[in-house]
This record gives C-alpha cells, structure tokens and sequence, in this order.
C-alpha cells in the first residue's frame, strides 16, 4: 500500500459522505489472459478501488454503505494449489485490516449485500465498467444487460469520484514525479539512439525495457515514428531517415498505477532545419504560453483557445495562414495543424478517469463540449482549473496530406487557408511537445525533477554531447 491505512480510511469516508446513500460497489479487476487461462497479462489493478482501497489483489470488490458506514471487503481466499504455484498470500480478512475496512468477506456475500439494497429500496451504485468479466458480474448482480450498463452507472458516485481523485495530495505528486523520472530516462535514451539507420521498433523496444527494469510498465503504448502528422503512430520496423524527424510520446506507470506523459519531437540528423526550426519553434512559444495562462479558476478551454490564438498568429507570418486570427480560431481553421485538445488530466490513469466518461471528467454545467466543430470535438477538458490538478500541455502542428487534400478539395475554411503554402510542407510529417504541470496556488510548474530537454539549443546540444 502506497499510503497508511487512515487516508484511505478518509477517502472512502469523503465519498460516503459526497454520494450520501445507498449502497456503493467499487470492483477491483481480475486476471486478464492473453491467450489462454494461465497465461496472463501483468495484473493492472483498476484506478478507482486502488484509490479507495490500495489493494493490489485481483478478484476484490470494496463496499461501503453511504447511510450506515459500514464497509466490506469482498473476495475469495486463494486455495493450495494457487499457493503452490505462486506463493503465500494474505487472507481478505487481512488486507481489510490493512485498508482499514471492518467487514471481509467471500465473493458470494456480495449477492446478499446487494440484493438486501434492493429489497430496501436503496440506490445501488457502481461506475461504468470497461471489462467484459465484470461486465458479466454486474449482469448477474443486478440483471443489467452490458449494453446498457454504462447508461446505468451512479452519475453521482462518477462525479464524487472525479472530485476526489482529480485533487492530488503531496504524496500523489511526489509518486507522479517518480514516473516522470522513469520517462525522464525513457525520453533521453530514445534522443540518445535517434540516428539514421535505427528502427523505430528497436528504440520502442528499448524505452518500453526501461519501465519494467523499474518494475513498472509504460503507461500507454508508446508512439514513436517518423510520421509524427499520424496522431498514434506506433513504432514501425523501418529505420529512421536522416533529415526527418522523430516524434516519441511515451511515459512510465509506476507499481502504484501514477502516471507520467511526455512528447518530444527530435532531430534525426541532429540538427533542425530551417524549416524545422520555424515550426518546432512555434509549438515550444505555444506550449511555454500555456504555461503561462493557466493557474487555478481560469478555464482550461481559454488555455487552449489561447494556444489557438498564439499558433495562427505564427503560422500567419510563415504564410501558412490569413485573415483575421480570431475568426480563423472561431471557425476552427487551426485545426488543419492541431487537431486534437492541448491535454488532459493525468494522475493514476494516463488519461486520469477518462473511464468514468469525458463529459464528467473534463466538463461541468459551467463549459460544455462542442462536438460539432473538427478539432473542438477532440477538446479533452474545458473545465476551471483548481490547485492540485495535473495536466498535461501537449500543443502540436501536423500536416496531415489526406486531411490537407480533403479540405482544399471542399474548400473548408479556404478564406484562412494558404493551401499553395501548405502544398510545401505536405511530407513535414508533425511536432508534438508535452510536458505534465501542476496547477499550483498561484499558476503551474512542470512536474519531474529533470525537464527532458525540448528548446531548440538545448536539443540540438544534448545530441551533440550524447
């Protein structure tokens, strides 16, 4: 367990109280196969009952009763033969005592706690799951057919879950900070092997080996690739081309499931171009100018339309854009360059709780989601930003040639577009650039100990010296 018993004593008292009644079921994951029963993924305990519980089991289920206070820990003991093959383990009745939870007790006890909650009436909450296993076990529960279970899931369990979790505590930070120093390493090694003649699959390779020499795993797949217009690139077995550039979005998830998230976007040859420069050095202002907005109570939408804003000014004078700046960001004409949301919430998920639903997660009563215009729809967060929040801030130009040739040949937004100018950069491939902030007191600060080098000098000089 990451923490001693009383804070996750506090959290589930903090949730009992934001719900308020009835009878609240947080499932921990099982196994996961990856072709046959004994063969298994790494286990991966879900966010949530971590969180609550800082139970690393598989087959757990955590329950408390938001009226009385009561809590129960539920699941089976394992037996002889699960001992002979991979060890000791304690008893559920044991890590109760270690989470600080009264009650334990077998898988089949939590039918009884749940109907028992029907028969009186209460609400019975649960959030959305996203494993078909427990898709079925919810189905047996409560006769809830999968297709309508995410439908069915407490809103109000979701949002006091979201409130909660999205506010981290000294300790969370300090455990994202040791994943940000395992991306750290993951980020400069990938720099360091950047060269012609190398595979994109050989230095995936190596980044992914630096996260389970820690233990830990990446925190997403990575995305590594020459092709850094193609949002998820994933790594290639062709080898890297002198003149290009390589884009790496990876991070680390350390044994405690705290995420790190970070993009760079390198020189294959070493140095930049011209070319290069001019656009690489857009995306570095954009992303040190969100650095600069965003602090506690400003909306996380004006962040990113701030960005917007700043990002056509620069590609007006290249000559890539025209017109007025506002009415090209109004009408989404920036996102020919950057068509995705500047970033999102990261904490014990890489996309911190984008399970529970995005339109909970990063969205209130206050900023809505617009869904209708390209690129807006990719917005991941709009809400007011609060201290204790981590983000990621991940601006990027792309040119992507089949969305180029799509909007030239319909004429969207032509009056913003200098599509002769763009025809030039249609094999530039992309730049990304991320790094995860804290949303301080007074602003932000970038997470991690050692900022993986992303200014232009600074890049080309840690090549040089590799």
């Amino acid at each position: 367990m990451l923490f001693d018993k009383q804070t996750y004593i506090e959290r589930r008292r903090i949730l009992a109280e934001r719900v308020g009644h009835g009878l609240i079921v947080l499932f921990g994951n099982n196994d996961s196969p990856v072709n046959y029963p004994s063969n298994g993924y790494k286990f991966r305990q879900d966010s949530t009952f971590l969180y609550y519980f800082g139970l690393h089991r598989d087959g757990l289920v955590g329950v408390i009763d938001a009226d009385s206070g009561q809590e129960w820990l539920i699941g089976n003991d394992i037996d002889i033969e699960d001992i002979v093959w991979f060890g000791s383990v304690d008893s559920v009745a044991d890590m109760a005592a270690q989470a600080g939870v009264a009650h334990s007790g077998p898988m089949k006890q939590l039918a009884v706690l749940v109907e028992e909650a029907k028969a009186q009436g209460r609400q019975r909450h649960f959030l959305p799951p996203y494993r078909y296993d427990l898709m079925i076990q919810i189905m047996d529960l409560t006769g809830i057919h999968p297709s309508k279970q995410r439908e069915a899931a407490s809103v109000e369990l979701i949002k006091a879950v979201i409130d909660q979790r999205a506010v981290k505590s000294q300790g969370e930070i300090e455990e994202i900070e040791r994943a940000c120093a395992i991306g750290y390493e993951m980020h400069t090694t990938a720099m360091r092997m950047c060269a012609p003649g190398v595979t994109e699959q050989e230095i995936a390779g190596r980044i992914s080996g630096i996260a389970s020499s820690k233990g830990c795993i990446v925190s997403f797949p990575s995305i590594l690739s020459m092709h850094g217009e193609i949002m998820h690139g994933y790594p290639s077995p062709r080898p890297l081309e002198a003149g290009r550039l390589m884009l790496c979005d990876c991070g680390a998830e350390t044994n405690e499931n705290y995420c790190s998230d970070n993009t760079r976007t390198t020189p294959i040859s070493g140095k930049f171009t011209q070319k290069q420069k001019e656009i690489y050095q857009i995306v570095v202002d954009c992303h040190d100018h969100a650095l600069a907005l965003a602090k506690p109570g400003v909306k996380w939408w004006d962040v990113h339309f701030g960005v917007a804003r700043l990002m056509t000014e620069r590609l007006k004078e290249l000559g890539l854009m025209k017109g007025d700046v506002d009415e090209a960001v109004a009408a989404g004409a920036h996102a020919m360059f950057f068509p995705h949301g500047l970033g999102h919430m990261m904490g014990m998920d890489v996309h911190d709780m984008e399970g529970l639903g995005q339109i909970y997660v990063g969205f209130d009563d206050e900023v809505r989601p617009n869904l209708e215009q390209f690129g807006t729809n990719c917005l991941r967060c709009g809400r007011r930003l609060q201290e204790g929040w981590v983000m990621t801030d991940e601006p990027g130009i792309y040119f992507i040639p089949a969305l180029i040739n799509d909007w030239r040949s319909k004429g969207i937004n032509k009056d913003f577009l200098c599509f002769d100018k763009i025809e030039a950069y249609r094999d530039f491939g992309g730049i990304r650039l991320e790094n995860d902030i804290l949303i301080t007191k007074d602003g932000c600060r970038m997470l991690g100990k050692q900022i993986i080098p992303y200014h232009i000098d600074e890049v080309e000089n840690f090549i040089s010296n590799k």
